[in-house]
């Protein structure tokens, strides 16, 4: 046989499973993705591919995979769209397809007249009917119902309950999604140009604050920029859940769960019940307060001390209970997020109970839906009360913090992050376990930041098994983020087009790209946002396709400029007249240092002492000091600096050659407002670099505070750059 068979035959086979088998790098070259690779990341999406004659059975067995399925498992389209369903029967069947829509109504679909050739499959000959959507169903989350053979053409026997209720052998059943065409942009950015702050919550500590910045913070800052600066929005971080117990993860972008928050930002004075603290406990609660508020003196952030007292206050006021209007509205909100709140409550009791990771737990804990987890559930009743009790604390102050963002005049208010994955050994890996992939995890290609690649240990979506749920945790997950905010921003948006998946074990640069069904997850997304009256930013740096970005432009979602990251084909600053207009455009990003660190190399400095770089440090000064100039010069050739312009001048310049730009949003960081210099995050670093856990700091390194923000003179300076306020004093 032809030796290059065997590896056809694999290529085939990966092609078939949107496996990628070649790709190209940041700096254009052609690479081969190794064999070892590709069988690893087949066998992540449950292929047998471990030696060749499995990858031949395997190849085998695509065709029949659709044959097997009366319906799709779903079925994703834009309005307007009539697509052709297949619907796969014992050849002969009659066959009747109906939509149920959303209000409980129905619509027969029509059967398009297409023969396509039967198909023996499992001794089984198979027939394929086709139908086509009409063109008018309503925009929203449908099910699609195939009734075969007597359920066809016998209505009554589903009016009395026979041969076709939900579950019968003779109907089938699947999502339909009708998603928008283009999102519509709120007002704000139809007509103009917004402009807002970026901050991470947990860096912009209060006198009040009890070692970390909380939702009241939050609040307080989005009041100031939106009355006193004329900001429109203000983009945080991923709110996202960590765990309940210690130690907590720092990174908001490794959270135990992206469908919840992280009670660590809970402004305890601001739950009404806490006034009714008495005797006892008010004191326990007072100490709680005072060793919460010690920590803001901190130069690093201490989640796991600030839990252990936000979490000592919290059981205080949780043993008063609930009565009245309260009580209702707890109950409420524990029906409408049923059962995915649950789970998650229940793996919070259980992580107390009995530590991380859960793959330690005893085996039947392991499995969300056994008999040992539900007779836990009952006999901690109480525990998991309690952590429903948090998010339903979280729910009502991100309201608030929204309402007051509103009420200052913001016209979009908060922008939520929403991560790429989740924690390995977090909630959603135990309760969702069944559509995230075993065996891989997601990262990130070589590129120019980060040479030896990224390994973000976190295991990624299946794409088969979203599309077999319905895509209901994706679209569950998205709902929370969204609800009370005015957009989202999807970090690494570009994973919903392909990710990068690494084969545990291996480095991050012998990974390859799996493809997804963006038309599926972008249309949700968008769907989602829509209803929500949202805008969506997706972050779409680093190694992307060309069409991704004409892709998303086409569906209403705006992508991402940074400054630094911007250059014409020539090597040269872009102009800013041709910066995206669908687009978010800011001078840095929190991967990056703050504008004055970056224009101090600290970024270089970092790299070389972690040992990042693959080439010279000499070497990257040097290319790092010509783009700086290069970008320096632009400003003067614009005017907006001159000669002897110091670091704060060329920080305003910058943002003013922003404001040049069409980009319908711009963003200003925080930590320009202070002058900070120090990198938040310096990707491919773990315990080598204390990210995500600094607190904002001046120029020299010493923590400031909120109300040191506030008063800072660059805020009215570099708001004036970018937006359309206040005159100079």
């Amino acid at each position: 046989m032809d030796a290059a068979a065997p590896r056809a035959t694999l290529v085939n086979l990966a092609h078939a499973y949107g496996v990628a088998t070649e790709y190209w790098d940041w700096q254009g070259a052609h690479v081969t993705v190794a064999d070892a690779t590709i069988r690893a990341v087949l066998g992540a999406l449950g292929v047998e591919a471990a030696d060749d004659e499995q990858v031949a059975r395997s190849l085998d067995a695509v065709d029949e995979r659709q044959w097997r399925r009366v319906l799709p498992p779903t079925v994703v389209c834009r309005e307007g769209w009539t697509p052709w369903v297949p619907v796969h029967v014992p050849h002969g069947s009659s066959v009747r397809v109906e939509v149920e829509l959303e209000d409980g109504t129905t619509r027969v679909v029509p059967q398009v007249d297409h023969w396509v050739e039967p198909r023996e499959v499992d001794g089984v000959l198979v027939g394929e009917a086709t139908f086509e959507l009409p063109a008018d169903l309503p925009l929203g989350w449908h099910r699609l119902h195939a009734h075969i053979g007597a359920a066809a053409v016998d209505r009554s026997a589903e009016a009395a309950g026979t041969g076709s209720a939900a579950g019968s052998p003779h109907i089938a059943t699947a999502t339909l999604v009708v998603t928008p065409a283009t999102l519509a942009l709120p007002e704000s950015l139809r007509d103009g140009r917004v402009w807002g702050l970026m901050e991470q919550v947990y860096q912009v500590r209060s006198e009040r604050s009890w070692g970390i910045g909380d939702l009241s913070d939050l609040a307080e800052l989005a009041a100031w920029a939106g009355e006193d600066l004329g900001a429109d929005f203000v983009l945080v971080n991923p709110l996202h859940a960590a765990e309940p117990v210690p130690p907590m993860e720092p990174s908001p972008y490794l959270p135990t769960t992206r469908r919840f928050v992280n009670p660590v930002y809970l402004r305890v004075e601001e739950i009404p019940e806490a006034a009714g603290l008495t005797g006892a406990a008010l004191r326990r609660a007072r100490e709680a307060a005072e060793s919460g508020r010690a920590l803001n003196t901190d130069d690093t952030i201490d989640r796991d001390a600030v839990w252990a007292a936000k979490r000592a206050a919290l059981e205080e006021v949780y043993r008063l209970g609930l009565t009245g209007r309260r009580a209702r509205d707890f109950a409420r909100y524990c029906r409408t997020e049923g059962e995915g709140l649950l789970t998650f409550a229940t793996w919070c009791a259980l992580a107390e109970e009995h530590g991380l990771p859960w793959t330690a737990w005893p085996a039947g804990l392991q499995d969300p839906a056994s008999a040992e987890v539900a007779a836990f559930r009952e006999t901690h009743r109480d525990r998991v009360d309690f952590h429903r009790w948090l998010q339903w604390l979280l729910d009502g102050q991100l309201a608030a913090v929204q309402r007051d963002a509103k009420a200052a005049g913001m016209s979009l208010g908060v922008v939520h992050d929403l991560a790429v994955g989740v924690n390995p050994h977090g909630a959603d890996a135990w309760g969702l376990a069944d559509a995230l992939a075993r065996g891989v995890t997601v990262g990130a290609p070589p590129d120019q930041f980060n040479q030896l690649g990224q390994d973000w240990d976190q295991p990624p979506w299946r794409p088969d098994r979203l599309a077999e749920l319905g895509y209901a945790p994706y679209r569950d997950m998205l709902r929370t983020v969204l609800k009370d905010s005015g957009g989202i921003r999807v970090d690494h948006i570009i994973g919903l087009f392909r990710l990068w998946w690494v084969p545990q074990g291996h480095p991050a640069s012998e990974g390859t790209y799996v493809r997804y069904d963006h038309e599926a997850l972008v249309g949700i997304l968008v769907l989602e946002a829509q209803r929500a009256g949202a805008v969506v930013v997706g972050e779409d740096l680093g190694v992307v396709e060309p069409w991704a970005r004409d892709y998303m432009r086409e569906r209403g979602v705006l992508g991402t400029s940074i400054l630094w990251f911007e250059w014409d084909s020539e090597g040269r600053p872009l102009a800013p007249e041709r910066y995206r207009e669908l687009c978010l455009s800011t001078v840095t990003t929190h991967d990056l240092p703050p504008t004055a660190g970056y224009l101090g190399l600290e970024h270089v400095a970092l790299r070389d002492r972690l040992g990042l770089l693959t080439r010279s440090v000499e070497e990257e000064r040097a290319v790092e000091l010509e783009s700086i100039g290069n970008v320096k010069a632009l400003l003067r050739e614009r005017g907006l600096i001159g000669d002897d312009a110091g670091v704060p001048e060329v920080v305003e310049g910058l943002h003013r050659l922003l404001a040049q730009t069409p980009s319908r949003m711009l963003g200003v960081a925080v930590t320009d407002l202070v002058g900070d210099i120090r990198s938040i995050n310096q990707p491919g670093t773990q315990d080598e670099y204390p990210n995500w856990r600094l607190p904002l700091a001046g120029p020299d390194g010493r923590p400031v505070g909120l109300e040191q923000v506030m008063a800072s003179p660059a805020a009215p300076r570099l708001a004036r750059a970018v937006g359309r306020l206040i005159p100079a004093e």
